[in-house]
């Protein structure tokens, strides 16, 4: 903790970095930390993802918080729901006992329980830039005292389109405050943006290195939500030697997991955040002298496991956000030794993992489940080299009466059968496997055709890293993106719709489409502006969308206008079942 006591950060900030495991500061805190603690300019820092950016500004904010001033002081705007749920949870995490409040503002939420958390009072706000504007244009976030205005991943934010969310947000906020933005690089247009808006500012600029280790074989297991499960149990039998973590999102999905793996007979503990210290202790202590070969943890819990050798880092589902991924998957391949990362995912996750991969410079390569009758050679050979090993280096004389007795009663066949059958049980019965069925590549086009896949348990960790994507609000009550101002085409102030519509849109990835092109097309056709569109899903022969009821319609009317044979350019999206 030394590095971190030596940046000026006090004993109160310091406990909560050694709870969670922290002992040295990485380059970008090193250096940025220090300058928000004891200067006064701007920071325009460029660092890639996965190289702990959220620290390096969330702790000093936290070190200048204010506790007599109780409006907001700290406004974070991040380009997709999940960062910016993230950057909230990591931030809670470091005020230790400071009494400082926190709120998480994003689309695909109810909209009224975010207001009324704002209405109790908050210090800090983590938002996407859509509900941001949303909460400002209702009078419900009051930035006019903000002190420290952060852009996180400002490229991304560029790449989909926020510009104008930006600016307008800026133009709400403090004019006395200090401004830090944050990129993994470094383009003209976000010097531009930094020269338009900041006053004198401080560059930061990290070294770019790999962010992956080159010793880390890294590959995926695409299966049905359903299958996941013996897709994992699979990946356990198969791999050799395994001594690894399983990482889970949530504390709940860890206990489940560790339970099952108990059960089938895996040598099997669990970690999570609610597991008191002592207790914790004594699980890592038990896994580091090898008791057991996997550990199933969350992130937070597993951050102060150290342990150079382990063979195997299995994700049960991807984290919300790259830096977690690259932190999970760092830990083997370590010391000069080979190390394998393994992500079992179902196809609505396959966005985040093409995310994730250009996040870490490193490609997944996807990898296939052996079927029943693989599973079952692997385990009779596997069986019968334990026995020859057995057979040439244990000793034992002293049950040789024994199984002579046994053996003038039985012929030799049916007494190993017997022992076969009793210690394997059904590890070597082929119809004792299930069949796991290996996710099609347009499954997502089929359930727009059919309406849905019913059996899907969907939830938070399925979602992919899409701009303030929405979620769990089954009648789309959530998100008002659309707002008082006027488009293109309207210089009357528009009425606010309550609810969201999804369209379809018939282009993809294979026709040239990006977030940003979608945004142009249905600006320049439709005009309709980039702030009133979310939840952008590019696929690779169409895309998907969400908008307000109000500019929907416009937008469905002009593409009925334009289109040619067959179906229309735009239409509604059937009922999707990725909530």
């Amino acid at each position: 903790m030394e590095g971190f006591r030596a940046l000026g950060l006090s004993d109160d900030i310091l406990d909560a970095l050694e709870k969670k495991g922290y002992e040295v500061p990485t380059p970008i805190q090193q250096q940025t930390i220090p300058l928000l603690l004891n200067g006064d300019l701007d920071i325009v820092g460029q660092a890639q993802t996965g190289t702990g950016k959220t620290a390096a500004f969330g702790l000093p904010i936290l070190e200048r918080f204010d506790p007599t001033q109780k409006s907001v002081q700290a406004l974070v705007l991040a380009p997709t729901r999940e960062l910016a749920i993230q950057t909230a949870e990591e931030i809670k995490s470091f005020k230790g006992s400071k009494r400082i409040w926190i709120t998480t503002v994003y689309g695909g939420a109810p909209i009224g329980a975010q207001m009324r958390e704002l209405e109790k009072g908050t210090h800090v706000v983590v938002g996407t830039p859509g509900r941001v504007i949303d909460l400002i244009e209702r009078k419900k976030l009051i930035l006019d005292e903000v002190k420290y205005v952060v852009l996180d991943e400002a490229d991304e934010m560029l790449n989909m389109g926020f510009i104008d969310d930006i600016e307008l947000i800026l133009k709400s906020c403090a004019t006395e405050r200090r401004m830090l933005l944050f990129s993994a690089t470094m383009p003209d247009r976000i010097l531009s943006l930094a020269k338009r808006y900041m006053g004198k500012f401080n560059m930061v600029q990290i070294a770019k290195q790999d962010i992956t280790n080159v010793n880390i074989e890294q590959q995926y297991f695409e299966v049905p939500d359903r299958d996941k499960f013996d897709a994992l149990c699979r990946v356990l039998d198969v791999e050799e030697d395994f001594y690894g973590i399983i990482f889970c999102n949530t504390k709940a999905e860890v206990i489940e997991i560790a339970n099952h793996l108990n059960d089938k007979g895996y040598s099997t503990d669990a970690l999570h955040g609610d597991i008191q210290q002592n207790l914790r202790e004594k699980v890592v202590k038990q896994f580091k002298s090898n008791k057991y070969g996997v550990l199933v943890a969350t992130d937070v819990a597993a951050r102060g496991i150290d342990i150079s050798d382990l063979t195997h880092v299995i994700n049960y589902g991807l984290p919300q956000d790259p830096e977690s991924y690259v932190h999970r998957i760092g830990r083997t391949g370590r010391a000069g030794k080979l190390g394998k990362a393994i992500a079992i995912i179902s196809p609505s996750e396959k966005r985040k993992l093409q995310f994730v991969e250009r996040i870490s410079k490193a490609k997944m390569k996807k990898g296939k489940l052996p079927d029943a009758s693989d599973m079952v050679t692997i385990k009779t050979r596997r069986l019968t080299e334990h026995v020859e090993t057995i057979i040439g280096t244990e000793h034992y004389s002293e049950y040789m009466e024994l199984a002579t007795q046994i053996l003038g009663e039985n012929e030799p066949q049916i007494i190993v059968a017997a022992l076969i059958k009793h210690f394997a049980k059904d590890e070597l019965n082929i119809k004792a496997y299930k069949q796991i069925r290996e996710a099609a590549p347009r499954e997502e086009f089929n359930r727009y055709e059919r309406g849905g896949d019913r059996d899907r348990r969907g939830g938070d960790r399925d979602r992919g890293f899409d701009r303030d994507r929405r979620g769990g609000d089954r009648d789309r009550r959530s998100d008002s993106r659309g707002d008082s101002r006027s488009s293109d085409r309207d210089s009357a102030p528009r009425k606010r719709s309550s609810s969201s519509v999804r369209l379809f849109f018939a282009k993809g990835r294979a026709d040239g489409m990006t977030p940003r092109q979608l945004l142009e097309e249905l600006k320049n056709d439709a005009g309709v502006e980039s702030r009133r569109i979310d939840d952008i899903r590019i696929l690779d022969n169409f895309s998907f969308f969400a908008t307000n009821s109000d500019d929907a319609e416009q937008i469905l009317a002009v593409y009925k206008r334009n289109k040619g044979a067959g179906k229309p350019m735009v239409d509604r999206a059937r009922e999707r079942d990725d909530r």
